[in-house]
């Protein structure tokens, strides 16, 4: 289904030109969080609270605890691989977008790492981890796959394990990189990137609403905003999903 302007509304087609607009933006990808390029001008206070903010979700990643193990979903072009290498023993990252991913392996490269290309929406690892990581990929799921998507990430853990995340936060005037689009979804965020316009899923969680959505599959999370732009978070499995998942 497409709306009136010829852009996708049903989740499947979201999802399909999601990984379009992402494997294109790739070679310009962390211009925006490091204030670079086009996004380099703006109001300097807005600025110093944005870089104060990107650093509070890498002190974060920094201080995840050391573990054997780690999946990194959609892990782009390395900003949180960068940190998540020195976290774990092996690495585990995929990511629908090739480009991406061959940026990830110039950037980190780091032969602990295993890159594995695939839709995660489709893809089933074949082990457990310690720690599972989502940088800003929750906001990416559209609520007819979070169930099904959240219930996955609490399959992959391993008994004790963690899942930790960071990501957009909502804030009043959200979106302000987007827009949305007439008669879709509110989820359905319209993107223009090198004259080509994109329409893929966006959603801005407030803490709390994320830690009651995680705990529906069992996971008991802990969930903070960094201030205005972002929030970090960690959920473990209750006791009695670590008990079955053991099982």
């Amino acid at each position: 289904m497409r709306d009136d302007a010829g852009g996708p509304v049903d989740d499947e087609e979201l999802l399909a030109e999601q990984i379009r607009y992402y494997d294109r933006r790739a070679p310009v990808y962390e211009q925006l969080y490091f204030l670079q390029g086009p996004h380099a001008a703006g109001d300097p206070e807005e600025q110093r609270t944005w870089r104060a903010e990107t650093a509070a979700m890498e002190d974060f990643v920094r201080n995840l605890p050391s573990v054997g193990s780690c999946l990194e979903l959609a892990c782009g072009n390395g900003l949180w691989t960068r940190f998540l290498v020195d976290r774990a023993d092996e690495l585990v990252a995929v990511d629908a977008s090739p480009r991406m991913l061959a940026r990830n392996r110039a950037w980190v490269d780091e032969p602990r790492i295993r890159y594995v290309e695939a839709d995660l929406f489709e893809w089933e690892p074949d082990r457990r981890f310690d720690l599972v990581f989502a940088g800003f990929f929750l906001s990416h799921v559209p609520p007819s796959r979070w169930e099904t998507f959240s219930a996955g990430v609490a399959r992959w853990l391993a008994p004790g394990g963690t899942f930790a995340f960071v990501d957009d936060v909502w804030g009043p005037g959200r979106p302000r990189s987007s827009q949305r689009v007439a008669g879709a979804p509110a989820h359905a965020h319209v993107r223009h990137l090198d004259g080509s316009t994109f329409t893929i899923v966006k959603r801005f969680f407030r803490p709390e609403e994320l830690v009651r959505e995680l705990g529906t599959v069992g996971l008991r999370a802990t969930v903070r905003s960094t201030g205005e732009w972002f929030l970090v978070g960690t959920a473990r499995l209750l006791p009695s999903e670590t008990a079955e998942a053991a099982g």
